[in-house]
């Protein structure tokens, strides 16, 4: 396997294999040496890799049917959802903002989550949708340096920050983290995809697509903060845990900046793919 994927499915910590249509059972492929649980897997992220290395052709030939509609959320139970605001040029143009001088953060409740295929309840008229990269945390620790900041990255996914606009802007200054963190507007995945393996991680094209047209299209070198430096800021006022979760931004398109307006309605459905790391699909309800 040339990288490492990990995926939920009914509560186990699963590797996806190479062609993307199967998945093995990492408990039970490791003899035992690796947890059934995913968050105990990016506690050993490392160990996680090797295996995944390791695994061999009979590995994958004997790998179960994936149904892209059983994969659960592959970080189910993280200690703590960073998310940052502005964080690319374009999108800061949109929103009429300036640029930020340092990451502007605020929290996704861990509530909120939502599988890679889970259908998203609106509430109100004002629900938007927010393409993000998304990084997860392996190793730990406060005060990291930006050049070190890699080595303490599980991998990368797909995630979408739905944002109730009207709750989010209900009062002055805005409230974020509330007007983010409805049932279900967390969706990620589809799986974990190790991060040292992504020779593109530094520049991924990312694609949003509400019922069939295009939104949002972007690369991430738009980033302002790029996830070194995001992972160095948070880093040096909060302790980082594995298993963390850290949205780093959405690009242009979302509907609020569009003239006139697009929210989402029921029956659309949201799809979120980025280069080498997936798709989501979440249909409004």
């Amino acid at each position: 396997m040339a990288s490492a994927r990990l995926g939920c499915v009914d509560g186990r910590a699963v590797f996806i294999t190479t062609s993307l249509t199967g998945y093995i059972d990492i408990e039970k492929v490791s003899g035992g040496k690796l947890s059934s649980d995913p968050m105990a897997c990016f506690e050993n992220w490392v160990e996680v890799c090797k295996v995944a290395t390791n695994l061999s052709q009979a590995d994958e030939s004997s790998a179960l049917a994936l149904d892209a509609n059983k994969l659960e959320c592959p970080v189910p139970r993280p200690r703590q959802i960073f998310a940052i605001g502005i964080n690319y040029k374009a999108h800061a143009a949109e929103m009429n903002n300036p640029l930020p001088t340092q990451p502007l953060v605020f929290t996704k409740f861990q509530s909120s989550l939502n599988s890679p295929n889970g259908a998203v309840t609106l509430v109100g008229e004002k629900c938007d949708f927010e393409a993000e990269l998304v990084a997860i945390i392996a190793k730990g620790g406060r005060n990291i340096s930006a050049s070190e900041a890699w080595g303490h990255v599980a991998g990368l996914c797909v995630g979408q920050d739905v944002s109730d606009r009207a709750l989010q802007y209900a009062n002055t200054p805005p409230q974020f983290s509330l007007g983010k963190s409805r049932a279900g507007f967390t969706p990620i995945g589809p799986w974990i995809t190790d991060a040292a393996s992504l020779t593109t991680r530094g520049n991924l094209e990312m694609t949003c697509r509400v019922s069939g047209e295009i939104m949002q299209h972007t690369q991430t070198d738009d980033m302002i903060f790029e996830i070194p430096e995001i992972i160095s800021y948070l880093s040096s006022i909060c302790e980082l845990f594995p298993g963390d979760v850290i949205y780093t931004g959405t690009p242009s398109g979302v509907g609020a900046g569009r003239t006139p307006q697009r929210f989402l309605r029921a029956g659309d459905v949201i799809e979120t793919t980025i280069q080498d790391l997936g798709t989501l699909i979440n249909k409004c309800i």
